[in-house]
């Protein structure tokens, strides 16, 4: 039997969410196949299904005016692996007005449902696997002010 996955989707957004397995295969699905090089165990290449990140936190809300570009261009999204592993990625990277990065939170790995281990997130366009995090449990959206907060001051 396959253990209950479902992935936390908090922070700055008007609905905190949790998404089940089902709910993020029941989104747009898309395919892609990634390759990387990996340091420890050399190159590796598999095939991802599931839905763009960016429809994922679309399911929330996030708190921005979506029609103002700096707004949108203030946000990150910290995710979370069931082992502690975390990327840290900027909404500008992902928005199709700017970085255009197909961001995937997989649901399938070469033909297998990782309903076991739970999503993935993936990016296509990275050599190294470092921001591929297994077993995503919480994505988190806002913005980190702290750096200002600190004395920290624009030009």
């Amino acid at each position: 039997m396959a253990a209950r996955t479902s992935v936390l989707l908090t922070g700055e957004v008007r609905v905190p969410v949790e998404l089940s397995m089902a709910a993020l295969r029941s989104m747009p699905q898309r395919e892609t196949t990634v390759s990387f090089e990996c340091r420890s165990s050399g190159p590796r290449r598999h095939h991802f299904a599931g839905p763009l990140l960016l429809d994922v936190l679309h399911a929330a809300g996030p708190l921005f005016d979506p029609g103002e570009r700096k707004s949108r261009l203030r946000f990150l999204i910290s995710v979370l692996g069931r082992d502690g592993h975390r990327a840290v990625l900027s909404w500008g990277e992902l928005d199709p007005e700017f970085g255009n990065t197909p961001a995937m939170l997989a649901v399938c790995m070469d033909c297998r449902a990782l309903d076991e281990q739970g999503p993935h997130l993936v990016l296509p366009g990275d050599r190294c696997g470092g921001r591929h995090v297994s077993g995503v449990t919480g994505i988190r959206v806002g913005v980190d002010d702290r750096l200002w907060d600190r004395g920290v001051q624009a030009g």
